[in-house]
């Protein structure tokens, strides 16, 4: 089920205006997506990897965090945990035991996963569902890594992506992805093919009995304080982070 489907008002200076979205989720955890006040979290998109380290340690800093694991993105539907991966894996899917993970993007779909492992921790997730990793199942590759640690009453926490008024795509594309994932065939608000990535990411998450939330969303595509691929190619990414803490 889909809770709180309206988009937030993005909050002013200081720490929370790194933030397009920030809460206690549960006791000791917090969840947040970034806005492009945060800067370009991504060393892939441009080429000033100096101000990429200063973002990402500016956010850690406006979280209280040491710091953020990231992941190499590949559009796949590979599941890590983080404190048993390297220093930068190569997954769409980066599971942790609490540790501080993060997932990067800018039109594709992220989400926050969070549940509870027998031993009382919390098990967290950050997922990066773009058109291919939707297809090919990142969704369930996550969600069975954390169940199969013990993980219970998960809950995601759906981010800011481009909606389905606005993701054109060929006819042919789009009925290729439906085959794969019912329920993401749309029509753009001009009219012509387009996919929407959300509901197929809720028709996912509600098959597999998780809890589905949906406050943090938005448009990329048509809203500026959020990095999109589409409408301003190379700028930047944002991303979602979901950590532990006392």
């Amino acid at each position: 089920m889909t809770l709180g489907a309206s988009a937030p008002t993005p909050r002013g200076g200081g720490a929370e205006g790194f933030f397009w979205w920030r809460r206690d989720i549960r006791p000791g955890v917090t969840a947040a997506f970034t806005r492009v006040s945060a800067g370009n979290l991504a060393f892939h998109v441009g080429t000033d990897d100096g101000g990429v380290r200063a973002s990402r340690a500016a956010l850690a800093r406006a979280a209280g965090v040491d710091r953020f694991q990231y992941m190499e993105q590949v559009h796949g539907n590979t599941a890590v945990w983080a404190e048993d991966a390297g220093e930068i894996p190569v997954a769409d899917a980066l599971l942790s035991r609490g540790a501080p993970v993060a997932v990067m993007v800018a039109d594709c779909v992220p989400i926050l996963l969070v549940g509870e492992l027998p031993d009382g921790s919390p098990a967290l997730g950050a997922v990066h569902a773009g058109r291919v990793g939707l297809a090919v199942g990142v969704i369930p590759a996550a969600i069975s890594a954390l169940r199969d640690a013990g993980a219970e009453g998960l809950e995601a926490w759906i981010g800011p992506s481009i909606c389905g008024r606005c993701y054109e795509v060929p006819a042919a594309l789009r009925d290729e992805v439906e085959a794969a994932v019912p329920g993401t065939a749309s029509t753009t608000s001009w009219g012509t093919p387009a996919l929407d990535l959300p509901a197929g990411v809720d028709v996912q998450l509600a098959a597999a009995g998780v809890v589905v939330h949906a406050e943090a969303g938005g448009c990329t595509l048509e809203e500026e304080q959020l990095f999109s691929h589409r409408r301003a190619p190379g700028q930047g990414r944002f991303a979602g982070l979901v950590w532990a803490h006392a």
